[in-house]
């Protein structure tokens, strides 16, 4: 059993990844005290019933008083709306942190509302699965995955490296990166995918309804697997979109003009550049596959020096 890292943590927000949360930081024993606040009196009923948390409340705002760590698991276009409110009742040396999969926009939202007594070390645990709620929640759905930290230059060293600890004793493994860094390598392997599922199911339903009705019924596994991922949490992809716009934008550019490649090939009928495509990616996902079978560090995901800012000792 891992040794008590936290006094008091608070979660807000418990869908997958605050539920995930809960039950590795319970299992691990990671806190003398934990606190789950969500909003919805539902999810809080729900949490009650799944023994999550020593405390479950609605109160978001009063739920971080006496917390030395705070995690937001909420969708990141409400971020700046819970610092907000939470900011003025966070302790002294308390460290606030996130599992958004957009960094840039944590950071500006915590700008104007975070005090200075206190440290903020963006972090984004790339692990999940399309279902969403706290009975969604796994114990090891974070073992052996990448979380990535993003804290900006006056961080505390001290702040970072709890944060660090935190989570490889939730089983991850850790980089760290600029923000502006993260959203465009996250906009190519995450976001894209997404919303590629998401059009891709929009177009077979915008179908005349016979051949929608075949579509459906006669789904390959390629076209039932590729498409999983449309049964994300709308919401949170929605925000998402919303506030990695410019790194998604320039990824959908790049993938835009690569595709009327691939469509002047398949209407010129140029075998070879088809061919040629396929056997380098054939290649790269193979790659791909290795890597995360022997956990391997991700080259795209050049680990950066942790900055040298305030320290809080």
């Amino acid at each position: 059993m891992s040794t008590v890292m936290f006094e008091k943590i608070t979660i807000i927000g418990l869908g997958l990844i605050g539920s995930s949360l809960a039950r590795v930081i319970k299992r691990k024993n990671l806190a003398q005290k934990l606190v789950a606040a969500d909003a919805s009196e539902s999810v809080c009923t729900k949490v009650r019933e799944l023994g999550l948390a020593d405390v479950v409340t609605p109160d978001i705002t009063k739920s971080v008083i006496g917390s030395d760590l705070v995690i937001l698991a909420v969708p990141v276009g409400v971020v700046r709306t819970v610092i907000e409110q939470i900011a003025p009742l966070l302790m002294p040396g308390a460290v606030l942190s996130d599992v958004c999969s957009v960094k840039s926009a944590v950071i500006e939202a915590a700008a104007p509302f975070l005090p200075e007594s206190a440290d903020l070390v963006p972090a984004h645990p790339i692990a999940g699965t399309e279902h969403s709620g706290p009975e969604a929640g796994l114990v090891d759905l974070f073992e052996g995955r990448w979380c990535i930290l993003t804290p900006p230059p006056e961080t505390s060293i001290k702040a970072v490296e709890k944060v660090t600890k935190f989570w490889e004793a939730c089983g991850a493994q850790i980089e760290i990166m600029d923000a502006a860094h993260h959203d465009l390598v996250l906009g190519i392997t995450s976001h894209l995918p997404h919303l590629i599922a998401y059009t891709i199911v929009d177009t077979a339903d915008q179908l005349e309804d016979d051949l929608k009705a075949e579509v459906i019924k006669y789904s390959a596994s390629g076209f039932q697997g590729f498409t999983r991922i449309a049964a994300s949490d709308p919401i949170m992809w929605r925000d998402i979109f919303m506030n990695n716009k410019e790194a998604v934008l320039e990824i959908l550019q790049r993938f835009t003009e690569d595709l009327t490649a691939m469509q002047k090939a398949i209407r010129r009928g140029d075998g070879n550049y088809l061919q040629d495509t396929f056997i380098r990616t054939r290649a790269i996902r193979r790659e791909i596959i290795e890597m995360g079978t022997k956990a391997v560090p991700n080259p795209a995901l050049v680990p950066l020096e942790v900055p040298k800012g305030r320290d809080s000792e």
